[in-house]
Parts: C-alpha cells; sequence; structure tokens
C-alpha cells in the first residue's frame, strides 16, 4: 500500500483509481479494511515540526534586557564586593528564570491543548452510509464527499464535480481558485497547478460540490513534503506583550540613566566609589519588574482556559484582550440567537393553510385542515422530503437530525404526513443543485425526469409560471396571493420556503440555467424560537453598552418578529433593514444607517463585509459571526472573528479569532464577559507590582541623596521581587470578576493600560511604602538596632506593605470586605505563606546569611505591622472619598 501512494494518480482513469485502491466509488470501504489500512499507514495527520528545545526556551528567559542588567550586576558585585552577594543575585535571577520557564510552558501547553479540541472533520461514505468523522480517520480509499467550505483532509483523485471549485494559494501560491474536472484528461507530466482532477490536502472548497477518494494521507500528502507550511507552536504575543516589551525598553533606559546620575553624583560628593556603584546596582535592580512578562502571559492563559469552559475557542490571543473593548457584537440568527430546532408549523397551498403538529424533529404528530384532500400538500411535502441531503435518525427516545436542521424539518413533517423517509421508497436521484447564496434555491432530478425545487420564497416566486391547485391540475401563476401569504407566515415569526417542481424526461443532469417555468406547489413555514438563554444575554450586553446587530437570510418580517422577541426591535419591519436596501445606500449613508438598525434582514454573505466597515467607521470594535465560505472577508475584517464550531465550515474557522462550541450567542456573551475580565485582573496586578518597584528606587534614592547607609541591599531587592511575584502577584490572575463588570461601558482601546486614577494610586502607595521603610530604618537605627537589624525591618515592611496592598488591589473601588476575603481563597492564602516565608526569611539562619537579615523582636514586628496596616487604611481612605466623589456627582443636590 506505502508503494501505491507513492505514484502520481492525476493522470489515471477514475476506474483504475477505484481498482487500485481497491474502493467502491458508492460503498466506500467497510470496516475491518479501514481498520487494517490504519494500522498500516497511520492517522491521517503532519508529524509536528519540533519547536524550540527545553534548553533554547530556558536560555531565552535571560534574552530580555532588564534581566541581563541583573546579570551585569552580579558580575560586578563579585569583583568588587562579595562573591556570595554576586552568587545571590545569580541564583535569584536563575530562580526567576525557573519560574518563567515553568509559567510559560504550562501557558503553551494549556493553548496547545485547546487547539486540539477544534479537530477538523471529513464527510466519507463508508459501508454504503454517509458519515462525518475525525479527518485523522482517514485511510488511504476512503470515499470523501465535499461541498463549498470545507477544508481537503486529504490528497484526493476526483470521481465527480459540479462546478466546483478549490483555492490551492497554500500549495502553489496561485490566489485564484481553481476549476475542478474529475473527468479531464491530464499528461503525466502535469505541473501540480494543473492536476484538475485532483484535490489536495490543506486547499479549501470555494464553491460547487465533489466525490473524491484518498489516495494519501499525512505525510504522504504534497503539503506533508513541504515542510515549512506547517505550522510552528503559537507565540505568546499579543498587543499589551508588546506594549509591556516596550514599556521594558523605554524603562531600562530610564533605568540606567538613573543609576548613572546616582553613580556620579555619589563620587561627586567625594563617596566610596565602590559603595557608591553598589547603591547604583541597587537602584537598577529595585527599579526592574523582572516578573511582569510572565505573569501577564499567564494571566492571558489562565483566561483562554477559562473562555474554553465557557465553550469559546480562543485562536488568537489578541482577542482575549480585544473583547474587553467590544462594543458592538454582529450575530447570525439561526442557531446562534436561536435554538436551531425547526419544526414546520403550516402548509400554505392554493387550496388552503394546514396546521402542522409536534414539535422537534420527530415525525409524531399529524397534519390538519383536510389535507388528504389536496394534492398540492402532498406534493410540497414530497418536495421537501426529496430535496433534501439530511436524514432523520432515532437514538433512544429522541430523534436527530444529521445535516442542516431546517432540511431536518421537512423530513419531519413528510414522516407526519405518511411519507417514507426511505430514499429506496422514492425514485432515485440523478443529480442536484446544491444551495448558494447567489441562487438562495436547491433543485434535485430524479429518474422520473422530476425536479423538485426548493428555496427562498421571492427568489422561486419569481421563476414560476403556473400553480399545482388541490386536484392536481396547475392554473396559471397568481404569485401576489403566495407573496402576501408568505408575508403573513414571516409576520408571525415563521421562515417560510417556498416548493416547485418542473419536469425534464430523459436528462440525466441539471444545470441552473435549466431552473425556470416551474409549477409552484406550496410554501412551508416553521419556527425556530430564539434560545431563552441567548435572550437574557441580549440584556446583558446592553446593559454592558454593547450593541447586538442581528443579520439574518431570512425575511424581513421573520426577522423583526424574532428580533422583537430578542428584545432587539419592535414587530413590525419598520427598524429592519433589507439587503435590498444596503446595496441602494451609499457609504455615507450606510455609516449613519448601521448604527440606528439592529436587525439586517435578507443579507447576502458578502453585504457582512460592507456592514462591519460601516461600523467600525464609527469607531466601533466590532464582533462579527459567521458560518460559511463568503463569511470569511467579513470575519477578517472584524476586529473579532467568531465562527460556529458546530455548523462552522472550515473556511469560516480558519478566519476567526474564536470558535463557539455550542454556537449558542450567550457563550459570545459569556467570552466577553471573560474578556472584560482579563483584562481587570491584569490592570490589577501591573497596579500592584508597579509601587514596589518604584517604592525601592525611591528609598535607594531618597538614601543616595541623603549620603546615608542603604536601608536595603541588592539581594535583598531581588528577593522582595522575586518572591512577592511567585507567591502574591499571581494569586491576582486568578481573581473572579467584579459583579458589575458587565454593567461598565466598553473599554477604549486606545486607552493606555493605566488610566491616571491608578497612576495616582501607585505613586501614593509607593511614596508610603518610602515613608514605612526608610522612616522605621532611621528610626530603629537611632534606637540602638544593628544594621541587620535595620535593614531586616525594611525588607519586611515593604513586603506586608505590599501583602496588604494586594487586598486593596483586588478592587479600584469596593474594599475587601465589600468582595468577601473567601472570594479568592488564593489571595488569602498567599498572604498567609508570605508571612510564613518572611519568618523563615528573618530567623533562619542560612537566609540570614544569604540575605544579610537578622533576628528582631516582637517589638519590632509590631511596628511592621503598624506601618503595613496604616498604608491599607491610607489606600482604602483614598478608594471611599473617591466612591463618595462619584455618588455625589451622579446624584448632585437639587439646589446645584
Amino acid at each position: 500500500m506505502k508503494d501505491l501512494l507513492e505514484r502520481h494518480w492525476h493522470h489515471l482513469p477514475a476506474e483504475e483509481v477505484l481498482e487500485i485502491l481497491d474502493t467502491d466509488r458508492d460503498r466506500g470501504l467497510d470496516l475491518f479494511e479501514i481498520r487494517h489500512r490504519r494500522e498500516r499507514m497511520g492517522p491521517n495527520r503532519l508529524t509536528p515540526r519540533k519547536g524550540k528545545s527545553p534548553l533554547l526556551k530556558f536560555l531565552l528567559q535571560f534574552n530580555n534586557p532588564l534581566v541581563l542588567i541583573l546579570l551585569a550586576s552580579s558580575a560586578l558585585t563579585a569583583l568588587l564586593k562579595d562573591p556570595v552577594d554576586a552568587g545571590v543575585i545569580f541564583g535569584v535571577v536563575l530562580v526567576n528564570a525557573v519560574i518563567g520557564y515553568v509559567q510559560e510552558a504550562r501557558a503553551e501547553e494549556s493553548i496547545a491543548a485547546l487547539a486540539k479540541v477544534m479537530t477538523a472533520e471529513a464527510e466519507v461514505v463508508r459501508g454504503g452510509k454517509t458519515l462525518r468523522i475525525p479527518a485523522e480517520e482517514l485511510v488511504p480509499g476512503d470515499i470523501v464527499l465535499l461541498q463549498a467550505g470545507m477544508r481537503v483532509p486529504a490528497d484526493l483523485r476526483l470521481l465527480a464535480t459540479r462546478d466546483m471549485q478549490v483555492a490551492e494559494a497554500a500549495l502553489t501560491g496561485e490566489s485564484v481558485p481553481v476549476e475542478k474536472d474529475a473527468a479531464a484528461a491530464c499528461p503525466p507530466e502535469s505541473v501540480l497547478a494543473e492536476r484538475t482532477t485532483m484535490a489536495y490536502a490543506s486547499t479549501l472548497v470555494t464553491s460547487g460540490t465533489g466525490r473524491g477518494a484518498v489516495a494519501a494521507t499525512g505525510d504522504d500528502t504534497e503539503i506533508g513534503r513541504i515542510s515549512q507550511l506547517i505550522s510552528s507552536a503559537a507565540e505568546l504575543q499579543t498587543p499589551l506583550t508588546r506594549k509591556l516589551e516596550r514599556f521594558s525598553r523605554i524603562l531600562l533606559v530610564v533605568i540606567l540613566a538613573l543609576a548613572a546620575a546616582t553613580f556620579a553624583l555619589g563620587v561627586v560628593r567625594g563617596q566610596s566609589v565602590v559603595e557608591t556603584l553598589m547603591a547604583a546596582i541597587a537602584l537598577a535592580v529595585g527599579a526592574i519588574p523582572e516578573g511582569l512578562p510572565a505573569a501577564v502571559t499567564v494571566t492571558l492563559a489562565i483566561g483562554v482556559s477559562r473562555m474554553a469552559r465557557r465553550r469559546a475557542i480562543i485562536r488568537n490571543l489578541p482577542a482575549v484582550e480585544t473583547l474587553g473593548s467590544t462594543t458592538v457584537i454582529c450575530s447570525d440568527k439561526t442557531g446562534t440567537l436561536t435554538q436551531n430546532q425547526m419544526t414546520v408549523k403550516e402548509i400554505r397551498t392554493l387550496g388552503g393553510s394546514c396546521v402542522v403538529e409536534g414539535t422537534g424533529y420527530s415525525p409524531e404528530g399529524g397534519i390538519g385542515g383536510g389535507w388528504e384532500a389536496d394534492a398540492a400538500v402532498r406534493e410540497t411535502l414530497l418536495a421537501g422530503l426529496l430535496c433534501n441531503d439530511s436524514r432523520l435518525e432515532r437514538g433512544g427516545d429522541s430523534w436527530a437530525v444529521f445535516g442542516d436542521p431546517t432540511e431536518g424539518a421537512l423530513l419531519a413533517a413528510a414522516a407526519k404526513a405518511g411519507l417514507s423517509l426511505d430514499p429506496e421508497a422514492h425514485p432515485r436521484r440523478l443529480d442536484s443543485l446544491p444551495f448558494d447564496s447567489q441562487h438562495q434555491y436547491m433543485a434535485t432530478l430524479h429518474e422520473t425526469g422530476a425536479v423538485y425545487v426548493k428555496g427562498a420564497t421571492e427568489r422561486l416566486l419569481e421563476r414560476c409560471a403556473r400553480v399545482l391547485a388541490p386536484d392536481g391540475s396547475t392554473r396559471g401563476c397568481g404569485t401576489d396571493h403566495f407573496r402576501e401569504e408568505s408575508e403573513r407566515m414571516a409576520a408571525a415569526g415563521l421562515r417560510v420556503l417556498a416548493f416547485a417542481r418542473m419536469d425534464l424526461p430523459g436528462r440525466q443532469t441539471i444545470r441552473p440555467e435549466d431552473i425556470g417555468g416551474l409549477t409552484l406547489l406550496g410554501l412551508q413555514g416553521m419556527i425556530d424560537p430564539p434560545r431563552p438563554e441567548a435572550v437574557a444575554a441580549v440584556a446583558a450586553c446592553k446593559r454592558a453598552g454593547i450593541a447586538v446587530k442581528m443579520i439574518t437570510g431570512d425575511h424581513a418580517l421573520t426577522a423583526a418578529a424574532i428580533g422583537a422577541q430578542i428584545g432587539l426591535c419592535a414587530a413590525d419591519c419598520g427598524e429592519v433593514l433589507t439587503g435590498a436596501q444596503l446595496a441602494k445606500l451609499s457609504d455615507t449613508e450606510l455609516i449613519d444607517r448601521s448604527g440606528k438598525t439592529n436587525v439586517f434582514a435578507r443579507v447576502a454573505p458578502e453585504q457582512k463585509l460592507r456592514l462591519v466597515e460601516a461600523l467600525q467607521s464609527r469607531g466601533n470594535v466590532v464582533a462579527m459571526t459567521g458560518d460559511g465560505v463568503n463569511d470569511a472577508p467579513a470575519l477578517k475584517q472584524s476586529n473579532i472573528g467568531v465562527a460556529m464550531g458546530i455548523t462552522g465550515t472550515d473556511v469560516a474557522k480558519e478566519a476567526a479569532d474564536m470558535i463557539l462550541t455550542d454556537d449558542n450567542f450567550a457563550s459570545i456573551e459569556a467570552a466577553v464577559e471573560e474578556g472584560r475580565g482579563v483584562f481587570d485582573n491584569l490592570t490589577k496586578f501591573i497596579a500592584w507590582t508597579l509601587p514596589t518597584n518604584l517604592g525601592e528606587g525611591l528609598i535607594l534614592l531618597a538614601a543616595i541623596l541623603l549620603g546615608v547607609t542603604l536601608p536595603i541591599l541588592p539581594i535583598q531587592i531581588l528577593w522582595i521581587n522575586m518572591i512577592t511575584t511567585a507567591v502574591l502577584g499571581l494569586t491576582l490572575a486568578l481573581e473572579p470578576k467584579e459583579r458589575d463588570i458587565m454593567q461598565r461601558p466598553p473599554r477604549n482601546p486606545d486607552a493606555p493600560i493605566l488610566d491616571g486614577v491608578l497612576v495616582g494610586r501607585i505613586l501614593l502607595v509607593s511614596i508610603l511604602m518610602l515613608a514605612g521603610a526608610f522612616g522605621l530604618f532611621e528610626y530603629e537605627l537611632a534606637r540602638g538596632a544593628s544594621l541587620a537589624e535595620a535593614r531586616t525591618v525594611a525588607v519586611n515592611v515593604i513586603i506586608f506593605v505590599e501583602t496588604l496592598y494586594l487586598f486593596n488591589a483586588r478592587s479600584r473601588t469596593r474594599s475587601v470586605f465589600q468582595l468577601g476575603l473567601h472570594t479568592n481563597p488564593w489571595a488569602l492564602g498567599g498572604a498567609l505563606l508570605m508571612a510564613a516565608i518572611q519568618i523563615g526569611f528573618t530567623y533562619l539562619p542560612f537566609m540570614q546569611r544569604l540575605f544579610g537579615s537578622a533576628e528582631i523582636p516582637f517589638a519590632l514586628w509590631l511596628d511592621v505591622i503598624g506601618v503595613s496596616l496604616a498604608a491599607y487604611l491610607v489606600v482604602e481612605a483614598e478608594k471611599w472619598l473617591r466612591r463618595k466623589f462619584a455618588r455625589a456627582s451622579s446624584n448632585p443636590s437639587p439646589d446645584l
């Protein structure tokens, strides 16, 4: 088998290919043969390219200008003063690198695990049955069915095609889709781009349908031979992390300049060169937030995992940040805002209306109105049954549809009338025209010469010349009557399809130009009720300042009825913009109307792109849902493209930033909520960690300017920065979302990470840290404490101020008692662990030798706790004053 797969297949006749692969074009392979071939050939997947080795990933932790400053500081300390101190500085840098490596490795594993959730699927014929299976399970000889929107899952020798075009840019670089023809004669020497009888793995079907036999899988495919096209591991880079990198580079220049100025000032004042250099090194070390990049990466990864648990898979990390800024969500109706459980409720023919009983896909129920006496009702139901690519199957006590939900509803309605769902009981299908957005109908040709057509009412009515009467005769077509009935049904919230037939005796194939002069059979109206959770999600979005736009291909009246139930518009068409109206608007007019309209009906997929551009022109951050091939440009153009995981095509998923595993609008709202929570937690962490670095820098700068002994040593600063980030800081990544998070307006994406309030708070805490640590250091020296004891007190002041400030930082407006201590047990546990570690720092002999700490009496602990508690209370008082002024400004006195 392996030798066979190395041959070229494109020039061989289809029947010879089937013979070589030992397969059948109609039945495919059987179970045992599939198992044997999989054992011999292995899974249909590419061998992943090796990423960076663990050693290289670890060494890259040191590839940071700020870390290089620390290493240089370690080397200078070893040369000028104490090798032990230098070793400790290097050891702390090493530990920080290990922590960063472990955190980033876990984050990458998390992202990779989520990527595996969305496995590609293939539609195959096995044992005479059509199945959907993971593409990884394909074996040579499998018969694969293709249609527009699918990604080709393996190298296929095409057996049949209809108007099939494939985008092969990934393989050939050809930007224009290539037309495929299974019956073409391709010379053996044909180059890849000219092999029209082949469809290659990873290419995309842009139009038409096809059937092919798997000729090669996995590494044996053409794409498998092009190693540079194999995707590498995801890079954990986002706009935020890039902003932080730029911040680090600016900070590097500032730190070096400040350290140089400090050293020059000390030398000018006649201080010891070595001591002054050590002070400059301490200042540089203190100002470096070395734990910030790793903490940001971990916070993003945690956010991605939280979103996955709420059925939103993030494909691109920047989407996590952008979600918090979303101002408009453009959503499909069917299956996203509605339940995607279609049920036919009414059948309308020339003879009148029939009510269909029952719900869901169960064929149980009946049809009222004496339908048996109306031949058009039976023909309308038969058209829905035969012009259909789906099937119903019973699983236990329930029925499920395999295929399109609308077609499932038509099958259930036909079964309620006693029509058999067994294909063998009806004339065999010879050919078909699949539904597409251009024609908006589907047609099937059967061996009797009958052609059944179903599609959008407006499109079919204009192609009809006659109408079927209840007695089976035909009459001149009165389309106005059916158009009025269609609008009446649509106004009741029903999705309406028209059904027609014609005869083409003796024909084996059918073309779009054949569809005309039809006999109208009747209408079927079906309902797809709104999801209850979608109604609540739309209301939540409105409270959060996010506009929701419903975009559907349904009739304007149907869209208005569903929109009213969801809370998007009134129940009439006054607030609905149709695709035809949209096409007549200039760009300027559309920009204006897009902001005022929430429901768009009869919109073609290509019009979505123009709508996204109009909304973005108004300054909106737009999330757009889509599932079809033609949705891809709009998904790419939007700020966040959202593809459907169940009904979405591979093309749509490739273009999207986020995939919904349940196709539910409520999952979009949940993802927006999680996105806001992630950015909240990032902001909280940054606002919490920067006062430590700034405070340490101010303490050292004050000591240098005053010409006094340094209150803290470089190795003590490194200890503070490393241990607090690891034990305290990462607990903020696990902070629950605040209860008002979906009651705030969307965040401006151009706004700085820290606003004026948080910058002011950072300065306040830094000054409190300076006053507390420097003041207590000098105070304890004045009371007769040793230098080591006074420095131990200063270190503990910084750490305990930072520990209590962690609880300040959990909310920018509320106190920890309003939030509840129990709501983030990680923060409480981190604080207790930090206290235990600092007791060890103070009293364990080996810690004293490493970090220059010393035992301190209980009375000094009271001083440390007192200063730390005072700093906590000052920050809480500042938050209380801001809350008070905010309430006063929102409720001004009537006398003012």
